[in-house]
């Protein structure tokens, strides 16, 4: 038997299609009142079956969905720790070698956008190959540190603070290089095609 779960969609738009059907085929008792047609026009709408008094007031545009309770949190952490054990266990057993895993950390996070940020403005590419920049993506991963060490100021020991502070110096620091090199070649006039031999 197979562990995958099986499931079915059921699309109710087409149930209330037909239905609809069935209910223009049989003679109403009551002459019903105009319908307004959808403001979207003949596309497929959304049909609620449920009372209107019954039905959730929409969210404010803004408005944050509500927080999980503590309760929830709770389940769904020990969940994860589970599952992740089981993950761990699965990986030990293919490589009974590794050992465990370090608890992740301040610094692994720090680390972590560190890597992804230089990997952005194309460190890492492999030799001989011209690296794949992606300039804005390394500046939101540059700010994104920032926005870190802002909202952690003062909450920090001082190894992690000298290390955030650290990575961010470097990287800033590279994305300006990078910059720069950019600026120049933009400043360049385009050089003209070579000449095509004769055929």
């Amino acid at each position: 038997m197979s562990d995958k779960p099986k499931f079915e969609v059921i699309d109710r738009r087409k149930m209330k299609a037909e239905e609809e059907q069935e209910n223009q085929t049989q003679p109403a008792a009551e002459p019903e009142a105009p319908r307004t047609p959808p403001e979207s026009g003949g596309g497929p709408r959304l049909v609620v079956n449920e009372p209107k008094h019954e039905a959730a007031e929409p969210e404010a545009e803004g408005e944050l969905p509500a927080v999980p309770t503590a309760k929830e949190s709770h389940e769904t952490k020990a969940a994860y720790d589970a599952s992740s054990k089981r993950l761990e266990d699965i990986v030990r057993a293919q490589n009974p070698a590794m050992g465990a895993q370090p608890q992740v950390s301040f610094e692994h996070l720090v680390q972590q956008f560190y890597v992804s940020a230089m990997i952005q403005m194309g460190a890492g590419a492999q030799e001989g190959q011209r690296p794949r920049v992606d300039i804005l993506g390394a500046r939101t991963t540059i700010d994104l540190l920032g926005v870190l060490a802002e909202k952690t100021r003062g909450n920090l020991t001082e190894v992690e603070d000298k290390t955030l502070q650290t990575v961010l110096f470097e990287v800033r620091m590279a994305f300006m290089e990078l910059t720069n090199m950019i600026s120049l070649q933009a400043m360049q006039p385009p050089q003209p095609p070579p000449p095509q031999g004769k055929r």
